[in-house]
């Protein structure tokens, strides 16, 4: 069975947005901080082999964007991965290889889920995110958390998520202050 694991880059106050659209201005702040050291300390976290699974604007976003880099671990990482995407237009998925969830997602991501095969990355994608910490299927997450407080913004997990209970499995720092931090996702808060 695979794991599915989520990667976020998020504000100290849970801001995952990055780009400055729509009424939101402080795109572009995860810049300052990115090093080297920093990106590697990523890569490591996200593994050699895995494969993406991904909601369809971040799914859109990366392909106009991704193969066009050529060279490096985390470039060539994601052009040579299985991208399964959360979409009811699977025949313009033009970034492959892809796999078909169908027209059940759920179903198909518990169907992905159960195979074998290299873990299943998602980035970005805050719907799928959401969608995925409801139906109990996340194994993972990795949350990078940047030292700024950005007030207004996407946030990590919408309202409808439930309460929910992760244990600390590691955290890296940064030479720039991000914190790379792993959780295990354990199910529903206990109080």
């Amino acid at each position: 069975m695979r794991k599915i694991r989520i990667f976020e880059h998020a504000s100290l106050d849970g801001v995952i947005q990055p780009d400055g659209d729509g009424d939101f201005a402080n795109g572009g702040w995860q810049a300052p901080y990115r090093t080297p050291a920093g990106a590697a300390a990523l890569a490591e976290a996200q593994g050699a082999g895995f494969d993406l699974l991904l909601g369809r604007r971040t799914y859109d976003l990366w392909a106009d964007f991704w193969p066009k880099v050529k060279g490096g671990p985390f470039a060539d990482g994601l052009n040579a991965a299985t991208k399964y995407v959360a979409t009811h237009r699977p025949d313009s998925l033009g970034w492959g290889p892809v796999g078909n969830l169908g027209a059940d997602i759920m179903a198909g991501i518990r169907r992905v889920k159960s195979t074998d095969g290299p873990d299943l990355i998602v980035w970005g994608s805050s719907t799928l995110t959401s969608a995925l910490l409801e139906q109990g299927l996340v194994d993972e997450v990795v949350l990078m958390v940047y030292p700024v407080l950005l007030g207004r913004g996407k946030r990590f997990v919408s309202d409808s998520v439930g309460p929910r209970e992760l244990a600390l499995v590691s955290t890296k720092a940064t030479p720039t202050g991000v914190l790379i931090n792993t959780y295990r996702h354990i199910g529903s808060l206990r109080t």
